[in-house]
């Protein structure tokens, strides 16, 4: 997973491409999404980790890992900004945000670290890496389990500003800019940030608070939304993005 040096913009999307594919098999493979022989076995140091393939006696994973190759075409082309992964409808979402820049690291990604003007090393992103795989095994093992039916669903939201608006990856169509409908009221958690000189990514979950069995109060998000709990949009419920002009964009087909 990890190269011995992140020196090239190349580099570091091949990192963030295999980052992504881990992160998604983790969260697929411990909330029961798939069976066991849709998935392959890897190591990321001494963390093992299951990774998703494609699998004839499994149509399902094989569609998610098509759609996980549409992704990687709009992040290689750097329109990709939010990437959201629903469960059921809606009891967790998944959102994976990506920033991308050619002058170092955006190390204020949540506002709390003024670093900009730090080197972030190969070092600084393995630890991170790591760290974030393990924060999503110490979640999914506490979110109460999935009820049998469950539906996975995938929407990408891209950075209108650079994307060509008639622009959809493989295996994605427009979308429309709904927002999330919570039965009960969904809790916000921080899972994650992975910096490196060329990207950043950042893993957020939201779920059903009822849902919750005994997650570490300190992954938990702070500050309160000014948006009704039932309902949650894009540019409400992260306060950067407020400020940027981005939009549903695709979802899968």
């Amino acid at each position: 997973v990890f190269p011995t040096k992140i020196s090239t913009e190349q580099q570091s999307l091949m990192l963030v491409k295999r980052l992504l594919a881990v992160a998604v098999s983790c969260i697929t493979y411990l909330r029961g999404i798939f069976p066991e022989s849709a998935y392959g076995t890897r190591y990321m140091d001494d963390v093992c980790v299951k990774i998703l393939r494609e699998d004839k006696n499994c149509p399902g994973s094989t569609q998610l890992v098509k759609w996980m190759l549409g992704c990687y075409d709009a992040l290689q082309k750097k329109y990709l900004n939010n990437y959201w992964i629903f469960l059921q409808t809606i009891t967790e979402c998944y959102h994976f945000k990506f920033k991308y820049t050619q002058n170092g690291p955006l190390l204020d990604f949540s506002s709390k670290n003024k670093r900009n003007d730090s080197t972030i090393t190969c070092a600084d992103t393995k630890k991170a890496s790591i760290l974030l795989i393990r924060k999503i095994y110490v979640l999914m093992q506490n979110l109460s389990p999935l009820p049998n039916d469950v539906c996975l669903t995938m929407k990408l939201f891209y950075y209108d500003e650079v994307t060509p608006p008639d622009y959809q990856p493989p295996g994605f169509k427009e979308g429309e800019c709904e927002g999330m409908i919570f039965e009960g009221e969904p809790m916000y958690l921080n899972v994650g940030e992975v910096p490196t000189p060329f990207h950043m990514l950042k893993v957020k979950v939201t779920t059903e608070k009822q849902r919750m069995e005994n997650v570490d109060t300190s992954i938990l998000k702070h500050g309160e939304t000014n948006v009704p709990l039932q309902v949650l949009r894009v540019d409400r419920d992260d306060p950067e993005a407020e400020n940027q002009d981005v939009n549903v964009r695709a979802q899968m087909f």
